[in-house]
C-alpha cells in the first residue's frame, strides 16, 4: 500500500518522498522500480528508498502505513500488542527527527493506533490523525453506483464512527446528483448498502485470500497528502482528536474534518439524529474498550 501511495502522491508532485521500510533492500528496490516510470508517465519526482528511518528527518508530512493485519484466530488485544510495539520505534522517530510534522496513521486498528501515536511523539492533536472513514465513504459511494446504476462521480457520501464494524454511513448527508440518498432508496435499500459498505474490507480479505485492500487506500492517503500540501481547507473523513465535538471527550474516531497545512483544522460537527447519535456513541464506547488493551508508553 505504501508504494502504491508513494506513487499516486510522486504522480501529483506533491514534493519529495522518502519510503521507509525495515526489510533490508525493500524499500530501495521499490524506490527504483517507481524511479523507472519517470519516463513512460513523462513525470518528474524525487522518491528515495531506505532502511534508515534517519532518513525522514525534517518532513513535513509522514504517513504511517507500517504494522501487521489480524491474522484468522489473531485476538484483537494481540493485534493491537504487535502493531503499537512496531509503531513506538517509529514514532518516538518522529518526535526526534520531525517533531513539527503532521503525522497521519494508516495501521489498523487506526482509532486505536492514532491515539497511541498521539502518546507517543506528544504532538498536537491537530497534527497527528487517522485515514480510515474517507476510504469507507469511497467505498459506500461505489455500492451506490452500481445500485443505481449512476456515474460515481455523481455520487457524495459521508461516513463517520469507527473504521471497522462501527463505522456509520450516512444516508441523510450522502446524495446523488444533489438529492439526498434516503429520499431516493428505500430504508431496506438503505440498511443493505450499509451493511455491504461496513462488510467491504472483510470481502475484499476473503477474496484475495491473503493481504488486503490497497489500491483505494493508497488513493485515499494520496487524497489527504494532498489536501496538506496544497492547504485545500478541504472536508475530508478523517480518525480525529474530538475534545467535546459530537458529546466525545479524549478520543479519536471518524468525523468531517477541514483539512490544510496546518493539519486537523476544524472538525465539522453534522446535526445528527438520535439514531444516528446511538449509532456514533456506540462506536466511541467500542473504541474507549479496545483502548485498554494498549500496552503502556513507557
Amino acid at each position: 500500500m505504501g508504494s502504491i501511495a508513494a506513487l499516486r502522491i510522486a504522480e501529483q508532485g506533491l514534493g519529495d518522498i522518502v519510503l521507509v521500510d525495515v526489510v533490508k533492500g525493500l524499500a530501495q528496490g521499490k524506490s527504483l522500480d517507481l524511479a523507472d516510470a519517470q519516463g513512460l508517465l513523462r513525470k518528474d519526482y524525487s522518491l528515495e528508498g531506505t532502511d534508515d528511518i534517519r532518513k525522514i528527518k525534517g518532513s513535513s508530512i509522514v504517513v504511517i502505513t507500517a504494522g501487521l493485519a489480524r491474522r484468522p484466530g489473531m485476538k484483537r488485544e494481540d493485534l493491537l500488542k504487535t502493531n503499537a510495539d512496531i509503531l513506538k520505534g517509529i514514532s518516538l522517530n518522529i518526535k526526534d527527527l520531525c517533531p513539527d510534522a503532521i503525522v497521519v496513521v494508516v495501521t489498523n486498528p487506526v482509532d486505536i493506533m492514532t491515539s497511541f501515536v498521539l502518546k507517543t511523539t506528544g504532538l498536537k492533536p491537530k497534527c497527528v490523525f487517522g485515514m480510515g472513514v474517507s476510504l469507507d465513504a469511497s467505498r459506500f459511494a461505489d455500492l451506490i453506483a452500481r445500485e443505481l446504476r449512476v456515474p460515481v462521480s455523481q455520487v457524495d457520501t459521508c461516513v463517520i464512527g469507527a473504521h471497522g464494524e462501527k463505522m456509520v454511513p450516512l444516508a441523510r448527508f450522502s446524495s446523488v446528483k444533489g438529492k439526498p440518498l434516503d429520499k431516493i432508496l428505500s430504508r431496506e435499500q438503505v440498511f443493505d448498502l450499509v451493511k455491504r459498505t461496513v462488510g467491504r474490507g472483510a470481502e475484499i480479505v476473503s477474496l484475495l485470500g491473503s493481504g488486503s485492500a490497497y489500491f483505494a487506500p493508497s488513493a485515499a492517503i494520496a487524497d489527504i497528502v494532498a489536501a496538506l500540501h496544497n492547504d485545500e481547507k478541504r472536508v475530508i473523513g478523517v480518525c480525529a482528536y474530538l475534545k467535546g465535538e459530537y458529546e466525545v471527550n479524549d478520543l479519536y474516531i471518524g468525523v468531517p474534518c477541514r483539512l490544510g497545512k496546518e493539519g486537523v483544522e476544524e472538525i465539522i460537527e453534522l446535526d445528527l439524529n438520535e439514531e444516528e447519535k446511538a449509532a456514533f456513541a456506540a462506536a466511541a464506547s467500542s473504541i474507549k474498550e479496545q483502548l485498554k488493551f494498549l500496552p503502556p508508553i513507557n
